[in-house]
């Protein structure tokens, strides 16, 4: 959610900040704030709104406030009180002596609270995240002037004050009296540090640091950084100094940028077809008729020995799991339960010996994901998770995985992310259905349809044209029914989602049996239906379901497969897309989909790639 940014180096640390603040604007937030430490004082300046109006009030390039090269900027996304200017980060410590700014919840920030305003400190702002800063500024105090090293003493402020909090962080702070000098501290929620030539970076990811160096260290839950900009030191929370490695990533700037397209989420929805690819490439094997992936540090014979697995996930990636679970019954004949992470986290289910869990998050951030999985591998089960960015915390605590390759999605409404998911999980399903009862010829079809996908995916797009002319038709209406069978109930769930999301339309997804069972009351001239009508074992059941509601007088979009003439005789409006078998048409069906939830949100004013509410990477509970 929050992301945090920070720089120390020789070269002037604003624009830098502000830079790295607009790149993790998808990570959804209200206000945002920069502080920089300059002749001997700290300045900090906060906004309410976008990265725009803090923007609008730091000092011009010939101000000496803007020289400053040490800082640390942040994009709040409120939790304790409401987004003011007040409780926007960077937040001060004591007197000033100490600046901070902080991702993640502090549980038992009010017991701390009530204990420092007792000992006399001033508290500004309604923020968990303003008790850290007094704590700290308060062991300053209490610890001798010198010990040990120069930075010693902060370092030592900063450990004792995380050894009374309960909850999580990502932590950046900053000294008056040192400027050249941030020390970093997580646990639970995500930063990384970028190193270069005389200076160092710091962000919540790597997007931040494209451009600038391609140099990253990622820290681990109990790990604090010392940072300066020619030394970086990383110390165990509790065991001292420890060894860090630096890896180096390929981080384009294009990756980060439009790239031509309005909005970043459009741009994605057209980035799938490579996205497919990407997370295809260098995994199918022709010699065996089977996937192949490197990661999941279990034998074919631990994996052959599974007779259950769990796919958890939250949102989107849910979704995406009820797809996985429909191909991996289907294809492996293994037992699939989907589970709501949310909800995994705090039940105590009966998990076998032989069950695997997997999670599944676009961040690897995803803190109900996070936990459910810790709390599956501390009980002795073996988990695995799917995500899309290298170095995440899932990727850190589960035992193994796979990466999506799809590139960062930078739009809050899961896009690329999803239909990547979708791809995997099919490979998934193919890997364990070869090790099982699938034939070699089986096998080789479906590698051979997985490889005609994303062609599929471009042919698809190109509805976009006919989608805008229908969301000009409904963009007035207050309420969408998604509907769908099969494969293609997921889809609906997720059409539904996308709308919601965006746009802030009133949507619901279905089976489209069940339908009758309750939700066709809601069936009237101003609500439309949009029925995911593929051809497959279910479609002559779905026709009678849209039967149903036009007898109803509800209107009626379809997303049919080409070519498809019964279609214009039931439906108000018809998508066509390619045809591809029926387990692969979840990845197709949705295109149309999400480009309905694209422009609706475009005509109704919506801001489509930063929605009010959400955010991209919900890393507290």
């Amino acid at each position: 959610m929050c992301g945090i940014v920070g720089y120390v180096g020789s070269l002037p640390a604003s624009s830098f900040l502000l830079e790295g603040l607009r790149r993790l604007e998808y990570r959804g937030y209200d206000s945002s704030g920069i502080a920089v430490h300059h002749d001997g004082k700290i300045n900090i300046r906060r906004a309410v709104g976008r990265i725009d109006q803090l923007a609008a009030i730091m000092p011009d390039s010939d101000s000496s406030d803007s020289h400053g090269s040490l800082g640390i900027g942040h994009t709040r996304w409120a939790t304790h009180g409401p987004p003011t200017e007040q409780n926007a980060h960077p937040h001060p410590g004591g007197d000033g002596e100490v600046v901070l700014v902080h991702n993640g919840v502090i549980e038992n920030f009010q017991p701390l609270r009530d204990q420092l305003r007792d000992e006399g400190f001033v508290f500004r702002s309604a923020t968990d995240s303003e008790v850290i800063a007094h704590l700290i500024a308060k062991s300053l105090r209490q610890l001798p002037e010198t010990i040990g090293q120069p930075h010693d003493r902060y370092v030592a402020a900063v450990r004792q004050t995380l050894d009374q909090l309960r909850g999580t962080y990502g932590l950046a702070v900053i000294f008056r009296q040192c400027p050249d000098l941030i020390i970093a501290a997580r646990f639970g929620s995500p930063l990384v540090v970028g190193v270069s030539r005389g200076a160092h970076f710091l962000a919540s990811d790597t997007s931040p640091l494209a451009g600038h160096t391609d140099k990253i260290v990622y820290l681990a839950d109990h790990q604090i950084a010392v940072i300066q900009p020619h030394d970086l030191t990383v110390l165990h929370r509790d065991q001292g100094r420890i060894s860090h490695d630096v890896q180096v990533i390929q981080a384009e700037t294009n990756e980060v940028s439009l790239e031509g397209f309005d909005h970043y989420m459009l741009k994605e929805i057209h980035e799938q077809p490579d996205a497919i690819r990407n997370a295809m490439r260098g995994r199918l094997d022709d010699q065996h008729a089977t996937a192949i992936f490197g990661g999941l540090n279990l034998t074919p014979q631990q994996l052959r020995s599974i007779d259950r697995i769990i796919l958890t996930g939250c949102g989107t990636s849910w979704h995406s799991a009820l797809v996985g679970e429909y191909l991996l019954e289907e294809f492996a004949r293994i037992p699939v339960e989907v589970e709501y992470a949310s909800e995994l986290r705090y039940r105590n289910p009966p998990i076998d010996s032989n069950t695997l869990v997997f999670g599944i998050t676009q961040s690897g951030e995803t803190a109900d994901t996070l936990a459910a999985l810790v709390e599956t591998k501390r009980k002795g089960h073996r988990t695995l998770a799917i995500n899309n960015v290298v170095g995440s915390s899932i990727a850190q605590a589960a035992d193994g995985g796979i990466y999506l390759h799809a590139g960062p999605e930078i739009g809050v409404a899961s896009t690329k992310a999803y239909t990547s998911q979708c791809c995997v999980l099919a490979m998934l399903a193919l890997y364990f259905g070869r090790l099982r009862h699938l034939s070699y010829e089986a096998g080789m079809q479906f590698i051979e349809h997985l490889r005609r996908l994303p062609s599929a995916v471009e042919q698809a797009l190109t509805c976009d044209a006919q989608v805008q002319k229908i969301a000009t038709q409904y963009l007035n209406a207050q309420t969408f029914l998604y509907l769908g069978r099969q494969y293609n109930f997921p889809t609906a769930l997720e059409g539904a989602l996308k709308l919601k999301e965006i746009s802030y339309i009133h949507a619901e997804g279905y089976p489209a049996a069940e339908m009758k069972h309750g939700p066709i009351a809601l069936v009237d001239p101003q609500t439309p239906s949009v029925f995911i009508v593929p051809r497959g074992t279910t479609y002559e059941k779905v026709i009678a379901n849209m039967e149903e509601v036009k007898a109803r007088g509800g209107p009626v979009i379809a997303i049919a497969c080409q070519p498809d003439s019964a279609m214009d005789q039931i439906a108000d409006e018809v998508l066509l897309v390619p045809s591809v078998p029926e387990f692969l048409q979840p990845i197709v069906s949705v295109v149309p989909l999400q480009l309905l939830a694209y422009h609706v949100a475009l005509l109704r004013g919506c801001d489509v790639d930063k929605p009010r509410n959400l955010a991209k990477s919900v890393t507290v509970e």
